[in-house]
């Protein structure tokens, strides 16, 4: 069977448009870079190609793409000091499959349209996700002091006073100090100016934020 033209640009236009995606998370020093979304978004070309070729049950192979992606997304999701990262990059290598499949099947004008979504959201929305973050951040707090009674309810109003909601999990007491651990929802400005507080009070032994 002939490798025709049309399957060349399928390839390259795949190739190109992994490749500038990958390009984008390889700057920003993500897990799956330049190199693996090339290979994604023109391994799921070559899946769709394959299964248009093969036909009937074939459809099957383009139907699992998704599976597979699946499986490839989550090996790249992690956690970190109590928060989920590579969720955007694990979103990324789905969307970019998604592209290659689209390739694959000869439909450029849809490919063309996804990757400016992608592309955009990657670029331009970078600001606008910022923004979104100094009005609300989610912080785990670690404090050490002298313990007294109430200690932790002082701190705890503290935060209020701060205009910060807080959480307390874990709590421990070591001898004649005390642990205490918050999750504390509030904005960027709220939660440096309690910091700063935190920071010059004489009674903090260790904080941790």
């Amino acid at each position: 069977m002939q490798f025709i033209q049309e399957d060349i640009i399928k390839l390259a236009a795949a190739l190109l448009m992994g490749g500038l995606i990958g390009a984008e998370r390889e700057y920003h020093g993500k897990a799956a870079g330049f190199r693996t979304m090339i290979m994604i978004c023109v391994g799921s070309a070559l899946f769709t190609m394959v299964s248009g070729r093969i036909g009937g049950s074939g459809d099957r192979i383009a139907a699992n793409i998704v599976n597979g992606i699946g499986f490839l997304g989550a090996g790249i999701i992690f956690r970190e000091d109590n928060r989920v990262k590579g969720l955007t990059t694990a979103a990324t290598v789905w969307a970019v499959s998604a592209l290659g499949m689209c390739l694959g099947g000869g439909q450029y004008d849809i490919a063309l349209m996804g990757f400016g979504f992608i592309g955009g959201s990657l670029l331009l929305l970078v600001g606008l996700s910022k923004r979104i973050q100094r009005f609300n951040q989610t912080r785990d707090y670690k404090i050490v002091t002298q313990f007294k009674n109430k200690t932790l309810n002082q701190y705890e109003k503290f935060f209020e006073e701060c205009g910060l909601s807080s959480t307390r999990s874990q709590q421990q007491r070591i001898g004649t100090e005390i642990i205490g651990h918050w999750r504390v929802d509030g904005s960027q400005k709220n939660h440096e100016k309690c910091i700063d507080r935190l920071l010059n009070d004489p009674e903090v032994k260790e904080f941790t934020f």
